[in-house]
């Protein structure tokens, strides 16, 4: 077993969908699913609520009773597992929970109001895209209305500048251990010194592919196939509606610069991205270890 997904899960239809990505991630890597509901701490509650122990057994029954009941719902085969963590905040609770139980990812859904098949962030993912140490996967509007889908290939979306191999690395690890294929999208045309007239472009979008394509060769095990696009179009939003994507597939993207070490902080290309993307996004820190990388990618 390939270690461990936390799922933030609520009782809503964006808990739902994270618990059907997070049973998609844990199938695919042959991980343990943890669902994972954060509720508030007795720090947090108002005056109106109970005193402290029978509010916390009140609080804690009814997430257990949420948790038997998501969990019914997830395929049988799954190893999987629900716990109740009191926090102070949700992205709080999640992060302890996924460093309790050495996780690989953590999964969250979209916030609500957003439309069927497509990202929105609300204030638990934009507070665990700027805090986390662990990758945060997004799940679209909708996701558990998909079949059970496994991953039959993982895009990573790279660009020029310093830190692309702390995603490439992530983005090998996770397709061989899915045994997934691995395509890797060049966002060279959007990623250069703006005045580069449109050659120039062209010119270094199609020398950027063959060096990623040479990268990731030595770099894969066996078994893993690669290949390597150039995202067409004129923006960045242009370029993702134009990739094709297939069923159950899953985006690799880089953090910003402006993130702390081994932290996460969503750079300006890849929330252009989330508007329009119609697949789970995975972000991930751009270090490996405690130290700094400069440059932003996405």
């Amino acid at each position: 077993m390939s270690g461990a997904i936390v799922v933030g899960y609520t009782a809503t239809d964006a808990g739902a969908d994270a618990a059907a990505l997070g049973a998609r991630l844990a199938r695919s890597l042959d991980a343990r699913l943890h669902l994972v509901i954060v509720l508030p701490s007795e720090g947090t509650r108002s005056a109106a609520v109970p005193p402290e122990r029978a509010y916390e057994d009140v609080i804690r029954r009814q997430g257990k009773k949420w948790l038997a009941d998501a969990t019914a719902k997830l395929p049988q085969d799954l190893t999987r597992s629900g716990h109740v963590r009191l926090a102070e905040s949700f992205a709080e609770g999640l992060i302890a929970a996924g460093e309790e139980f050495g996780a690989r990812l953590i999964v969250i859904g979209a916030a609500g109001g957003a439309v069927l098949g497509r990202h929105r962030l609300g204030g638990v993912a934009s507070a665990l895209l700027h805090s986390s140490p662990i990758p945060v996967a997004l799940a679209p509007s909708g996701t558990a209305k998909e079949d059970g889908y496994v991953m039959p290939r993982i895009t990573a979306a790279l660009g020029t500048r310093t830190g692309a191999d702390a995603l490439l690395d992530e983005a090998v690890a996770l397709a061989a251990d899915s045994a997934s294929t691995l395509r890797l999208v060049s966002l060279v045309p959007f990623d250069v010194p703006p005045g580069l007239d449109t050659g120039a472009i062209r010119v270094a979008t199609g020398t950027h592919a063959d060096e990623i394509l040479a990268t990731a060769k030595d770099a894969l095990p066996e078994g893993v196939t690669a290949t390597v696009e150039q995202a067409p179009g004129d923006s960045v939003e242009d370029a993702v509606t134009h990739l094709s994507w297939l069923p159950g597939e899953i985006i690799l993207v880089g953090s910003s610069r402006l993130a702390q070490p081994r932290r996460l902080f969503l750079g300006s290309t890849a929330a252009k991205m989330l508007h329009v993307l119609p697949v789970p996004m995975i972000v991930v820190p751009r270090t490996r270890s405690g130290a700094q990388v400069e440059g932003d990618r996405t």
